[in-house]
């Protein structure tokens, strides 16, 4: 098997994922993991796709992580190490679909608009 590339985007991050077959190792950055997301609740998130279709410890992960914050780098990261295992193999696809892994999460802040604090928010009206 050579390495597989795919794509994760959330907000404004983009994961630019490469898996090969290995034992486990993820280098975000040119840097381990542990290194990068410190949270237990991101790292998680991270491992999910792995942990669903029983890989866990069978794949080295290579990613480039760009733009966003580190919930929304978590989450694109997660939907580029799916979208690769449905590459290898077309029976993750149920798994990953079920839990809801398959889907490009599109939402995104929305714009400030002028005359306006923020996107919703107004300034203080005031009748006299």
């Amino acid at each position: 098997m050579s390495v597989v590339n795919t794509l994760g985007r959330r907000k404004t991050a983009v994961a630019r994922v490469y898996l090969s077959e290995g034992t486990g190792k993820v280098t975000i950055n040119k840097r381990e993991i542990g290194n990068y997301f410190k949270t237990p609740v991101l790292l998680e998130k991270i491992n999910q796709p792995f942990a669903l279709t029983d890989t866990v410890g069978k794949y080295d992960v290579v990613a480039n992580i760009d733009g966003g914050g580190v919930n929304g780098q978590a989450e694109a990261l997660r939907l580029g190490i799916s979208r690769a295992l449905v590459e290898i193999s077309e029976e993750n696809k149920p798994l990953l679909k079920a839990e809801g892994l398959m889907t490009r999460d599109s939402r995104m802040v929305e714009r400030k608009k002028p005359g306006q604090k923020k996107a919703r928010k107004k300034f203080q009206f005031s009748k006299r």
